[in-house]
Formats: structure tokens, sequence, C-alpha cells
């Protein structure tokens, strides 16, 4: 691994340019706004209803100049239809053309380093310069899905081998194994081999990786590596600070990077009304409830969380969790926003904004970059 560490951060990587990973703020906006999308799915509703949605979403976010957009790999949770974020970032690259696309994230240990190196190297392919590919080290799932993702229950293998894992899908990406390796004559295709091959072209650009997490195993990676960070803050508050602290202290510059960049995933949820706003993310809450206690499922309207009888201890849940959620009306989220962003210090807030109707989720990103100034194509 220090062999490995010390290739990516001694010399300059040509096919990621710095502008590619640092966004630029809008309107008023602190610093760069971007949408985490989970493709959540209501009940009432079905999967296609919720891609219909994400295609809405992205579109509304490219138009209104939000950085990027991003997916996260989730499995087994009927209420989130990200089970395979390359295969919707194809979708949306079909519906966009501008807005950055991207994984937040993939999780490494579920996968071959050759297969995410194929398929984002196809992503690339389909969107030139427009890709990300944020990685985690979680399986995104229970440990019985883990298990029958990675055919071994062996799982704690996965998360522990992360570095080595990382280093043989950039080495892929990059088609620079050393001589005598046993990989040097595989390739991802599409990727560098193909302008190496007799009348070749291809672009030497490849996707900048980022690395994901909600503690600090990954902000210390990172940061020693010098990639850009994301931290999920909206499930992992109490650690945001310290991890953003690790991961600054770590930083070395590096081929990609000169100075530390880290995004933080935040919750958020703007109506028109504030009571609306409590309405939805009380849902959501009971939605996370389910999940944490082994019982997922759609993703509840209001009404039926209206109607729910929550216990003392779901009642404690939600209201320690809501107590993340910036949700109100757009100037309570804007106002929201922006005090995070003080006390964080992050260099782009990546926005999740979780509710049961597809139209309440569209119309907060309206309402978010309405507050904000942000342009109108």
């Amino acid at each position: 691994m220090a062999d490995d560490s010390a290739r990516l951060t001694s010399r300059r990587h040509p096919t990621v340019a710095e502008d590619e990973i640092r966004g630029t703020a809008e309107g008023t906006a602190p610093v760069p706004l971007s949408v985490l999308d989970l493709v959540t799915v209501g009940a009432g509703r079905t999967a296609t209803d919720a891609l219909r949605t994400s295609v809405a979403i992205a579109r509304l976010a490219e138009s209104r100049g939000f950085h990027r957009y991003w997916v996260a790999e989730h499995h087994s949770m009927p209420g989130v239809a990200s089970s395979s974020p390359a295969v919707i970032l194809a979708h949306l690259a079909a519906h966009t053309s501008r807005i950055r696309l991207g994984s937040g994230g993939v999780m490494l240990p579920n996968h071959a380093p050759l297969v995410i190196a194929e398929q984002f190297g196809t992503l690339e392919a389909m969107a030139p310069g427009r890709v990300d590919l944020g990685l985690g080290r979680a399986p995104g799932t229970d440990g019985a899905t883990a298990a029958a993702l990675r055919r071994t229950d062996r799982l704690h293998e996965g998360a522990d081998d992360f570095p080595e894992q990382l280093m043989e899908l950039t080495r892929f990406l990059d088609d620079d194994f050393p001589d005598g390796h046993p990989y040097r004559r595989i390739h991802a295709v599409p990727g560098p081999v193909q302008a190496t091959s007799p009348g070749g072209v291809q672009s030497p650009h490849r996707p900048p990786i980022w690395l994901l997490g909600s503690s600090g195993f990954s902000a210390r990676l990172a940061g020693s590596l010098g990639l850009p960070f994301a931290f999920a803050h909206h499930f992992s508050a109490q650690n945001t600070i310290p991890a953003l602290d690790l991961y600054r202290e770590s930083f070395r510059p590096s081929a990609v990077l000169d100075e530390p960049y880290a995004l933080i995933g935040v919750s958020a949820l703007a109506t028109d009304d504030e009571r609306e706003a409590r309405r939805q993310v009380r849902a959501a809450a009971l939605n996370m409830i389910r999940l944490r206690t082994g019982r997922p499922g759609l993703v509840p309207t209001p009404e039926e969380a209206e109607a729910y009888e929550f216990s003392p201890m779901e009642e404690e849940f939600a209201n320690s969790w809501n107590a993340n959620v910036i949700h109100g009306t757009a100037d309570e989220v804007r106002s929201g926003l922006d005090d995070l962003h003080k006390r964080t210090g992050a260099d782009e807030l990546m926005l999740t904004g979780n509710a049961h109707s597809g139209d309440v989720r569209l119309r907060s990103y309206e309402l978010i970059a309405d507050a904000y100034g942000l342009p109108t194509a």
C-alpha cells in the first residue's frame, strides 16, 4: 500500500482536472450546491415513478446551477430503488448535458475493481468530462445481503482490504499496472488502452475518484492520498466536524488536489408551508425507524405517519433524527444551510430531500434554488 500511495500522490495526474472537483458557488449560496438522490419509492408509487422523479430533479438541478448529481448504492430496501448506480447514471446522462453525474457512492467491497472500472469507463464515454466516481467501503445494506452480493460471509475483509482494492481500481482506470504484475495484460475497456491500439484515438480523461465515509477511516485515507472527501452528515452528524478535521490534518497534496476539498451530504427539505415540512420529515423518520428495526418498506405517506402511534423510544428517535434534517420554508432552510456551512467549513453542500412524494422533493430543490437566487436556464 505504501508504494501505491506514493505513486498516487507524487505525480500530476494528466487525466483529472482540479476544476472538475471544485465547483463554483452560484447566486448567494456560500458554496456550490449539489444533489444526492436515493431514488426513494413512496407507498402507492413504483420504481418507475421514482426514476422519472430522478430525471425531473436532475434536469431541474442542471437548469438551476447545482454543481453535481449523485446517486447512492443501496440493496434490499423496498423504499430505495438505487441498487445499480451505473445504470441510473447512464439513464440520467441521456437526459442531461452539463451537470456532473456520479456515485455517492459505489460500495467498492461489493464489486470487483475491474467491473467498476469498466462501468465508469463506459459512463465516461457516454458523458465525457462530467462523471464522478465516489467510493465507499460499507456494504450499503445488512450483513446477509452483503454476503449474497459478495458471495462470502467474510465481510470484515472487504472493509479491511479497501485501500488495496482502491489502488487496484485506480490502476485499472489508468491502465498502468507495472511489468510483472498478474494484471499487466488486463485492460478496462473503455479506457486508456484503446489509445495504444493501432489507429486508436482515446481520450486520456477518466472520472475523478472521491472517497466517502461516515467515520474517520475514509477521512484519513482520503487525506493521505490527496483525494476529495465526501462525508455523510445526513446520517452521522455527530462525526462530521471530527472527520473533516481529520481529513484536513491528514491531507497531502497529490496529483489530483493541491488543497483539501470536502463536501457533506445534508438532509434538507423545503416546502411552501412550515407545517407541511414537519409532516414530511416525520414520515421520513418513521421510514427510518422501520429500517433500523429490520422492517424496511416503502416510504410512508404523511397521513400514515400522523395516524401511527409512536412508542416513547420511537418518538425519541424521530425527534433526534429530525434534529439533523434542515426543514421548513425556503428561508428557514437557507438559514440552516448557511449555519451548517459556517460550523463545518465544508467546501460543498450536497442536499438530499427525502419525502414520500416526488413532487414534494422536486418542489424542495426549486424552493432552495430560488432562496439562493440560483440562475435559471
